[in-house]
């Protein structure tokens, strides 16, 4: 049966409780989110469980990293559902703070990021996002203080991001990423699918198929450049707007000349419709 989790929404609170979890000798993990949770997310809180006694889940619009044309206003924010998922989970916190708690009246703090946050992937197009997603996230584990933190590898610029800043600043958290949770059709869930028509629904699994045949493709030997020019006009063609489709080293994220250059991940960003979808595979 499951039971109701605590809810937590000002420090005092957040840090009571786990305070408690600690002095019980308590291993923590925490699944970063912003709510508006799919069976991918759900599948991020069962590793946490998995691998730690309790378990944090965080549910917060960082308004930081959407850029004035992103869709911070109308993102979608399903509080009632999402407490009903995680309580079926098990889930022993939520931590739902609101932006006055993480952003108060004169903050004026910031973590820069580099390495991985600057290699023309995402940061080309969202030069905003890594610096509010470092400082947020930044601001979880210290508030959480978790043993460990399970991110999801489809937004993967992200977790080498992140994987890089906990190291850095010796946060003392072990940051695992799981894989991509996928629909039967192998569209990548995302908060964001719920932005698709019905066509374009129809038409966003062909990223992933393009990936897998690009994939295929490179690990018989096909030439890189060519094999990924081929791939982004498949994506074009079906009708998206294609930001990027490339290869890089799967840990630095830097280009790669051969499979040799490797481990190597396959990234790509592309708009159908109004809706910017992300998704990556590994060679």
């Amino acid at each position: 049966m499951s039971r109701d989790p605590i809810v937590a929404r000002h420090l005092p609170a957040l840090r009571e409780t786990l305070n408690a979890f600690r002095a019980a000798n308590e291993s923590v993990a925490l699944v970063p989110t912003m709510g508006a949770l799919h069976e991918g997310h759900l599948g991020l809180v069962r590793e946490a469980r998995r691998r730690c006694k309790r378990v944090t889940v965080s549910i917060f619009v960082n308004p930081t990293q959407f850029a004035p044309h992103e869709d911070f206003d109308s993102y979608p924010r399903t509080w009632d559902t999402d407490l009903a998922k995680l309580a079926a989970e098990d889930t022993d916190l939520i931590w739902n703070p609101g932006v006055k708690t993480m952003y108060p009246d004169g903050f004026a703090s910031r973590i820069v990021t580099d390495g991985p946050a600057i290699v023309d992937l995402e940061d080309r197009f969202r030069p905003h996002f890594f610096g509010g997603v470092a400082t947020v996230v930044g601001k979880l584990f210290i508030q959480c203080r978790p043993d460990v933190a399970v991110f999801g590898e489809k937004d993967y610029q992200q977790l080498r991001v992140v994987t890089q800043m906990a190291r850095d600043l010796d946060l003392g958290v072990e940051v695992v990423g799981l894989a991509t949770v996928r629909e039967s059709d192998g569209l990548a869930m995302s908060s964001r699918n719920v932005y698709l028509s019905q066509e374009e629904r129809a038409t966003a699994p062909v990223l992933h198929r393009t990936m897998q045949d690009t994939a295929t493709a490179l690990r018989a030997g096909a030439e890189i450049a060519a094999t990924l020019a081929t791939g982004a006009a498949r994506i074009t063609a079906a009708g998206f707007a294609l930001d990027y489709f490339e290869a890089r080293h799967a840990e630095t994220l830097q280009p790669i000349a051969s499979l040799q250059d490797g481990p190597v991940r396959l990234l790509v960003a592309a708009k159908i419709g109004t809706t910017r979808l992300i998704d990556n595979i590994s060679v």
